[in-house]
């Protein structure tokens, strides 16, 4: 039996929930350990690039088709919460209001329920986080990162619920060293 178990989220089947937080905060370690008794769709833009990086040169550094594995991701975020009918949870840093429209968007044309699960990080530990996986953002794009989080991280603490968002919940790594579990409700 863990000793701490994983925090559980409760989700409706028509539900999109996205994994947020600073680049190298742990979203798709908690992706990878996410636990549910319902089929889920998990989409990790990582998955786009290790495709991506099968069938591009080598050589090829990962900044020049970055953007692609942006668009890609959030593509298939998009096709995803229209073609299926099960929970869709998707790993996105959305430090930025656009992204977090954009996804509401997504989530509101196609009648999910939209949940925020926002994992909170140091910027220390999400560095360190990067440097671990060996896929670390330029200084100047982490900085940005980490100030637009810094302002959404105190405005969750202070029990705003962002615009567009029907569930909210703030988590930290420690919460979810032993991953996440979805109780999807029919």
């Amino acid at each position: 039996m863990v000793a701490n178990p994983p925090p559980t989220v409760r989700v409706g089947r028509r539900s999109l929930v996205v994994l947020a937080g600073l680049p190298g905060a742990g979203k798709s370690t908690v992706l990878g350990k996410l636990r549910s008794d319902a089929g889920i769709s998990a989409l990790d833009s990582e998955q786009v690039r290790a495709r991506l990086r099968e069938v591009l040169p080598a050589r090829l550094p990962y900044r020049y088709y970055r953007p692609v594995v942006h668009l890609a991701h959030r593509s298939r975020i998009a096709w995803y919460c229209l073609t299926t009918s099960g929970p869709v949870v998707a790993h996105e840093p959305a430090t930025r209001a656009t992204t977090r429209a954009m996804l509401v968007a997504f989530g509101w044309l196609s009648g999910r329920q939209r949940v925020l699960v926002w994992l909170h990080a140091d910027p220390r530990d999400a560095l360190a986080g990067q440097q671990q996986r060996g896929r670390l953002i330029r200084r100047t794009s982490f900085q940005r990162h980490v100030q637009r989080a810094d302002r959404m991280y105190r405005s969750l603490r202070g029990g705003e619920v962002p615009r567009g968002w029907q569930q909210v919940r703030l988590l930290t790594r420690d919460e979810v060293a032993h991953g996440l579990r979805l109780d999807v409700r029919t």
